[in-house]
């Protein structure tokens, strides 16, 4: 009798029991940088899930994740890049002079059009559509969009460096003579392109099919480049020098946009001490501004470094970014901001 009684007595409260479990739940899950918002409808919350988005984290989620346990060093230090040249930066575009420079350009544009069309992005044409930000529209950018695209794309700009170098490092262990320093720059490129990737993983959460999108975009990708770079490397890296032009593009319209305060959960927003220990001129007061203008630098000198290496001799020629000559007196290319050629160093600029 007792156990019928109690059966009955946990029945009747069942309902109760549950709507509490739920709301707890839903407080526990919930990320955010202002205060908590209203329970999703059924019909947000099956959108979400085949959305390709990313959550803000909020605040304390942020210092939760934070890389404070173990305390390394870059393995490649970055260089330091002072607050005026990174606002310098500007999109520049070279022009394709050869078939194959234009079979990379037009690559570019079919990739970034089908990314853009999939995932809501249009890049602002003129002054209006800035100013507008297509509010209203499918194309309008949250915060929570752009962690989405940039976490996208960092993982695949981390992709060429890596390959091309292993590649590379091969042949030079094949051949038995060295490289001419080509190895270094592109794994230094890998490294700040992974960097990037995990400077923005500590401030979102992206969902199980963005997830799912990385993981097969960077499969198809790393396998095309890797055989595309044994048959004809001088086009690989003009292709990633065209596909640095719209990473510029790309953070050069973030920038706008925050300096316009239209994404106020990142005007406030602590950057992860990762982002600190490895950009020397940043602190922990540094804004998240100051971090995308680093980004946009670094993607501006890869944009440099690719068509300056697709200019030159693959086999031949070294690398006037490591290997410099002290006596030279004519400008010549470096890892800062300092002296700088967007569209690439030509060939006879350089001494070889």
């Amino acid at each position: 009798m007792l156990s019928v009684h109690t059966s009955r007595i946990v029945r009747s409260q069942l309902p109760s029991i549950c709507s509490t479990a739920r709301a707890a739940w839903i407080q526990h899950s919930h990320y955010s940088t202002s205060t908590p918002a209203a329970t999703p409808s059924k019909t947000e919350e099956h959108r979400s899930v085949f959305d390709i988005s990313t959550k803000v984290l909020a605040e304390s989620d942020i210092a939760k994740h934070d890389d404070k346990l173990f305390i390394t060093h870059p393995l490649f230090p970055h260089p330091t890049f002072s607050q005026e040249d990174c606002e310098k930066v500007m999109f520049e575009h070279r022009e394709p002079k050869t078939f194959g420079d234009r079979m990379a350009c037009k690559g570019i544009a079919i990739v970034r059009g089908t990314f853009d069309f999939v995932t809501g992005y249009k890049k602002p044409r003129n002054e209006a559509e800035e100013a507008h930000g297509f509010k209203g529209t499918r194309y309008e950018m949250t915060e929570s969009k752009w962690l989405t695209r940039v976490i996208f794309l960092e993982s695949i700009a981390g992709v060429p460096g890596a390959v091309a170098s292993f590649v590379r490092h091969l042949h030079s262990l094949r051949l038995l003579k060295r490289d001419k320093a080509w190895i270094e720059t592109l794994l230094d490129e890998a490294f700040n392109e992974r960097m990037h990737l995990l400077t923005f993983i500590k401030l979102g959460k992206p969902s199980w099919f963005t997830r799912t999108i990385i993981y097969v975009g960077q499969g198809v990708f790393c396998n095309l480049f890797f055989l595309f770079y044994l048959a004809n490397p001088k086009y690989c890296h003009r292709f990633v020098g065209y596909l640095e032009e719209e990473a510029v593009s790309t953070y050069t319209h973030l920038i706008y946009e925050l300096e316009h305060n239209k994404l106020p959960k990142f005007k406030d927003i602590k950057i992860p001490t990762i982002a600190v220990q490895y950009w020397p001129e940043l602190h922990e007061d540094s804004s998240f501004l100051d971090l995308i203008l680093r980004i946009r630098a670094d993607e501006a000198k890869h944009r440099e470094v690719n068509h300056t290496l697709a200019n030159l001799d693959q086999r031949k020629d070294r690398n006037p970014f490591v290997l410099q000559i002290p006596e030279e007196t004519r400008p010549q290319p470096e890892n800062g901001l300092k002296v700088t050629k967007g569209t690439g160093w030509e060939r006879e600029d350089l001494t070889l």
